[in-house]
């Protein structure tokens, strides 16, 4: 089975089968992925104010109507309850929950929030000849809980999460410049090298997904990451909060391209 030569409604139609419950970095090659989290309609003006004064972690692709489960911007034949391979459920700031569909805790007062995904720019960095470790290891991208502070909006803060690609010494440059040209899926690195100066103190324990190899000559490099409501819910506390599980993604009818700047 190719899944990176999947089309989208293909690959969500696999993954609501629970035929696919790993991360989708790499599948249905092409497409924009997005990263999910779902609030009860009386946080969600808040929310959205969070992620308009956070659009490097947070930057919107989609928001649903009260209730409704479909996506109809990003992809207007899938259901985020779903059309995601795993989800987690939060309640009061505590994980409580991993599962592959969320249609039992729905609610008709529920807004789903779509979020840009780093996987998008990966293509473009394959492209250019620039290694994408997790992808050569088989695993989930790497996560990290940095100090650097969100701004607030309401009763959203806390601190910004980063996913990690090793990048080597002579390709680092031409990193910037890729990702750079996708500013609505995260855009340009926040941190290239020296993990400390953003609090990061062990490489080898991501908060969120899997450690990869860091070979010589090459240079940790972080880029904003849209797990980063997850660690927002965790310090805020909402009576319920929904989210992907990390690395796990819907994969929207958009092409990668669509999100690309001159």
């Amino acid at each position: 089975m190719d899944v990176a030569r999947m089309k989208p409604e293909e690959a969500r139609a696999m993954i609501r089968r629970n035929e696919w419950t790993r991360p989708t970095s790499g599948v249905a090659g092409g497409y924009t992925q997005a990263n999910l989290v779902i609030l009860k309609k009386d946080l969600a003006f808040e929310f959205l104010l969070f992620c308009q004064r956070n659009p490097k972690p947070c930057p919107v692709l989609d928001v649903t109507e009260p209730g409704s489960p479909v996506p109809n911007l990003v992809a207007p034949e899938a259901d985020v309850r779903t059309d995601l391979p795993k989800y987690r459920i939060y309640r009061h700031g505590e994980l409580v929950e991993e599962v592959t569909d969320i249609v039992k805790f729905w609610e008709d007062d529920l807004v789903a929030f779509l979020l840009g995904c780093s996987f998008t720019f990966e293509s473009a960095m394959l492209k250019n000849g620039i290694p994408v470790r997790h992808l050569e290891e088989g695993c989930n991208v790497p996560m990290y809980k940095t100090h650097i502070p969100c701004v607030k909006a309401g009763r959203f803060e806390g601190p910004m999460v980063v996913s990690m690609r090793p990048i080597p010494e002579t390709h680092v440059v031409r990193a910037v410049q890729v990702t750079s040209r996708f500013p609505a899926v995260h855009g340009a690195p926040v941190q290239i090298g020296n993990p400390e100066a953003i609090g990061i103190s062990n490489m080898d324990r991501p908060d969120f997904g899997d450690p990869v190899t860091i070979k010589e000559g090459e240079v940790p490099v972080f880029w904003a990451c849209g797990v980063t409501p997850q660690a927002v819910a965790m310090q805020v506390k909402p009576e319920l909060m929904i989210t992907h599980a990390p690395g796990h993604m819907l994969i929207t009818d958009l092409r990668d391209e669509q999100f690309g700047v001159l």
